[in-house]
Parts: structure tokens; C-alpha cells; sequence
């Protein structure tokens, strides 16, 4: 029998801010983005550091782009004051909080007490590679939003880990859902159809969102190629679109 988790009051964090949401159905959305450190993958293709720090970054105010620091672990208690304090000066800025990383789901002791907690303040978008469901199931109450990964071995430099992520999208399917798949010139149309068949299968109300990938602030992927693969998606899974890094065209974090 499994050995419970026993929740805990800190988490290893990289930074904290305030800023637009450039992925995903969100777009647009003015967010407090809490980057977890830890994940349990490594992809080749990730632009993001996810190694503990010492120090986790946290804006001095909402969007400033001046930052302090607070050393790690970070308190939920710290972490809830400063955030409660943002909102209340400036209410109606923030749509939610995008739990990012690494992979948040990796730190689920310290999530089982952090989510309730920070649902209180604002509404919870995950964003998560979606290869740990046994890690989403009891947290799926307190998520509005979830936005997974299908981690295409084109892509990551590691095997396609379907299973994991059949399983965790039947999880999160009944929630606000979206599927998000990162592709490049390596990307092989059968991985994208394989890809939009499993969602069409598990989710067939869940968006599926190809994002061709971003190397050096542009989009990394040829136009007439990023078509093709939305032609054959489409025929498989209708409910698609194709949205790149916007964040980075505007030189947001």
C-alpha cells in the first residue's frame, strides 16, 4: 500500500511575476506565474532552467521587472501574504495563477497544501508536461485550468511516453483542457496524426494546440510545413489551432 504524502508548507520556487500569458487558450490573460523548479523529464528542446536555487527571483510589484530575492524553500505563508498584497492593490489585473516550472507536479507534497490555498486567492491554471497523473488526481478539485504537454520524441530527444499521457489526459479532460504539442522541422507528420488521434480518442472535447517551437525569438518551423501538419491533424481531430510563443514576439517572460 502506498506510503501517504504528507503535505508540506514549502516549495522549492525559481521565480515569481507578473505578466501576459503567450501560449495556449489563455493567451493574453494577465497572469502571477509561480515557475516551480524540479522536472522529471529533460527535453532537448526546453528553454527553461528548472536545477534548485538557493534563491528564488520574485518581482518587487506586479509587472515592474524588478526583482528581489527570498531564499528557497519558499513559505506558503510568505508566498500568500506577498500575493494577497498584489491583488488588493491592484484587483481585476490578474485573471489567475499559472503554476509553471520545471514541472510543478514533481513537488506534490508541498502542492497538496499550496493549491488549496492559493485557490483562495485566485483562480489555478496548471501547466505541466502530462506524464504524472497519479500527481494530478488529487489536486484535479481545486484546478480550473489545466494545460498539458504531449511530448513528441522529435522533440524531447526521449521516447513519446503515450501511455502517461493517455492516462493523465483522462484525468483531466473534464476540466478547462487543452493539449499543447511542441513542433519543429524534426517533427515527422505520423508523430502529429499519432498525437491528435490520442487526444480525438481520450478528449475529444479537448483542444489540441500545435506550437511550432521558438529558437532565437522567432518561430523555429517553416509556414508551408506548420500547414501541412494542421491538414493532417485536422482530419483527425477538428477541434485544433496553431499558436506560437506570442510572449516572446513581445519580449515578456
Amino acid at each position: 500500500m502506498p506510503v501517504p504524502v504528507t503535505p508540506k508548507t514549502e516549495a522549492q520556487l525559481l521565480e515569481v511575476f507578473s505578466s501576459i500569458q503567450g501560449e495556449g487558450l489563455l493567451i493574453g490573460c494577465r497572469q502571477i506565474f509561480l515557475r516551480f523548479a524540479l522536472c522529471n523529464l529533460d527535453c532537448s528542446y526546453c528553454d527553461t532552467p528548472f536545477a534548485p536555487a538557493d534563491d528564488c527571483r520574485i518581482e518587487d510589484a506586479p509587472g515592474s521587472g524588478q526583482f528581489r530575492t527570498l531564499p528557497n524553500p519558499v513559505s506558503l505563508e510568505t508566498l500568500t501574504n506577498i500575493l494577497s498584497a498584489w491583488c488588493g492593490k491592484i484587483p481585476g489585473l490578474h485573471h489567475s495563477i499559472s503554476l509553471t516550472g520545471g514541472e510543478p507536479l514533481v513537488q506534490l507534497s508541498s502542492l497538496l497544501d499550496w493549491v488549496p490555498a492559493l485557490a483562495e486567492i485566485l483562480p489555478l491554471h496548471l501547466e505541466t508536461n502530462g506524464t504524472l497523473p497519479d500527481a494530478l488526481e488529487p489536486l484535479l478539485p481545486h484546478l480550473e485550468w489545466i494545460s498539458m504537454d504531449i511530448k513528441l520524441a522529435s522533440m524531447s530527444g526521449t521516447p513519446t511516453p503515450w501511455q502517461a499521457h493517455s492516462n493523465f489526459l483522462a484525468l483531466a479532460r473534464d476540466r478547462n483542457c487543452l493539449v499543447k504539442v511542441v513542433v519543429g522541422e524534426e517533427t515527422a507528420p505520423r508523430e502529429v496524426e499519432n498525437a491528435a488521434r490520442m487526444v480525438h480518442e481520450v478528449g475529444p472535447d479537448v483542444p489540441l494546440i500545435l506550437q511550432p517551437v521558438t529558437r532565437d525569438g522567432r518561430v523555429g518551423f517553416p509556414a508551408r510545413a506548420l500547414l501541412d501538419l494542421q491538414e493532417r491533424a485536422a482530419q483527425i481531430h477538428p477541434h485544433l489551432r496553431v499558436i506560437p510563443q506570442t510572449h516572446q514576439f513581445m519580449g515578456l517572460l
